[in-house]
């Protein structure tokens, strides 16, 4: 079984159980595992094509905002074929995803334009330290939220693992600043996104008679972001979009790079429907320690395809970053002892 049948068999489970009226089961082993090998393989797949589409042009923005359409076409056909149910949203419920979509905007096209610039595999272990901007935000952004005191000293490994991964034999500090710096505001924004989005969502899931379960969230999440990437690559891209297009297909062929957009598109939707599936599911706590560990298979598939150099310090850096994030999903989730008390 393919895992875009898995996922036409998801989509008409979950339609058939809201036909019937019926509570839902409780999801099966081989659900859940389907699940994750879907979200797994999604993700990887997506960052595959994702790197070559922007190694093929040099238009990040546009590829970012692109890759938005074909998720917004996708939950159009759901919405039309009534194979989902379209959303009932209020304007004030659309005023309140518009920071949240804001943030998605941010989150994606940071992701986008520090893979676009640098090593996949830097830019993921650099997406490690998004805890990091979490608990900061936490602390800083109503309401406060603290974390245990064991979560917060899992932010060490996290910042010197990836301190270690910068760090090249023979040369010191070697670190594509450009890369750093999208992949740090990506995390900043993805932290923002779940601050922010956090009673939104809550709050549009509890209401039944808005048809708003996970997958049309990110579905209104993803439309909303597309409407704030566009002036961006007007702005930023479109003087030079055609001359870069042109560029693009002479050297490497128009339909390759149409592909290689569409491709990535497909499965960064798609892998983001999985992962909010597979959360809805089981829970924040274990969908952020399997998120934590996708990290180390993306890391690795696209050393092997891209080439990319994982010298001793990267490895070990990479692997205490990743480790030190595990550790805080765990322990982020784990109450005080005195909140436990009372």
């Amino acid at each position: 079984m393919t895992w875009f049948n898995f996922l036409n068999i998801s989509i008409f489970s979950e339609l058939s159980v809201k036909m019937s009226g019926k509570a839902a089961a409780p999801p099966s082993t081989i659900k859940l595992v389907g699940l994750v090998f879907a979200w797994y393989a999604g993700n990887t797949l997506y960052n595959v094509y994702n790197k070559k589409a922007t190694n093929m042009i040099h238009a990040h923005w546009f590829v970012a905002a692109a890759q938005l359409v074909v998720g917004i076409v996708w939950s159009v056909v759901m919405w039309g074929t009534g194979m989902r149910k379209t959303p009932n949203l209020s304007s004030a419920d659309l005023t309140a995803c518009i920071p949240i979509g804001l943030c998605a905007c941010i989150a994606h096209g940071g992701s986008v334009l520090a893979m676009g610039v640098g090593a996949v595999s830097f830019a993921q272990i650099v997406k490690a330290c998004e805890p990091v901007f979490a608990a900061v935000v936490g602390v800083l952004l109503p309401p406060v939220d603290f974390k245990p005191m064991l979560a917060y000293a899992m932010l060490i490994p996290i910042v010197g693992g990836v301190g270690l991964a910068c760090i090249k034999e023979g040369k010191g500090v070697d670190i594509n600043v450009e890369a750093f710096m999208y992949a740090s505001v990506a995390n900043a924004a993805a932290a923002l996104k779940g601050k922010l989005g956090g009673s939104v969502t809550k709050a549009l899931k509890g209401d039944k008679s808005k048809n708003m379960d996970s997958a049309n969230v990110y579905a209104i999440m993803n439309i909303i972001s597309f409407i704030f990437t566009v002036p961006i690559v007007i702005v930023s891209e479109l003087p030079t979009l055609r001359e870069e297009w042109d560029k693009s297909c002479a050297e490497h062929g128009t339909q390759a790079l149409v592909m290689n957009i569409a491709l990535s598109g497909l499965f960064f939707y798609i892998y983001n429907e999985f992962a909010f599936a597979f959360t809805a599911q089981v829970g924040a706590v274990t969908s952020s320690v399997l998120n934590t560990a996708k990290r180390v298979i993306i890391i690795v598939v696209s050393a092997i395809i891209f080439g990319e150099a994982m010298e001793r310090n990267t490895v070990i850096g990479s692997a205490i970053a990743i480790g030190g994030t595990f550790a805080y999903s765990l322990a982020s989730k784990k109450a005080p002892a005195k909140a436990k008390k009372a």
